[in-house]
């Protein structure tokens, strides 16, 4: 039987390690690579939409990607117990018409005993930014190790 490392219960460290791995998998862009690590029958919350199942979660993201370009994320550990993980992140996008944005935002995650996320509840505001006031400079992809943080940047 597949599992997914981390696993539950979590600790402080391996859920930072669950955080990152999230985050990095994001950064690909990649909605076939990133809906593996959810369950079959997951289940989300994204702002007002409320996809169920790898499929629509892959759509969700398909759809996303394709109007948030140049995308970039940074996630935080929150909190942890259990198997479940809270995580705020922010991430900077632009739209088609070269408008950036700011995304802030909370997730609440829960996992099986397999580490598969069986639910991602996202509450996300966005904020619109000019050029000048980006952050995140990384080529497109996973963060560098050594780029600042959340905290570290003061958001």
């Amino acid at each position: 039987m597949e599992t997914k490392p981390p696993v539950p219960p979590f600790t402080e460290d391996t859920a930072r390690q669950k955080v990152r791995m999230a985050e990095d998998a994001w950064n690909t862009r990649d909605p076939e690579r990133v809906v593996l690590v959810y369950t079959e029958d997951t289940r989300w919350r994204n702002r007002a939409e409320f996809p169920v199942g790898r499929e629509e979660v892959q759509r969700f993201l398909e759809r996303k990607w394709a109007r948030e370009l140049d995308y970039r994320l940074i996630k935080e550990l929150w909190a942890c117990a259990g198997n479940r993980i809270a995580v705020r992140f922010a991430c900077e996008w632009h739209d088609d018409s070269g408008h950036w944005f700011r995304s802030y935002g909370n997730e609440n995650w829960e996992f099986n005993e397999r580490g598969f996320m069986m639910r991602r509840y996202a509450s996300i505001n966005d904020l619109p930014i000019k050029d000048t006031e980006r952050k995140f400079f990384w080529p497109l992809g996973r963060r560098p190790d050594d780029h600042p943080g959340l905290s570290d940047l003061g958001l």
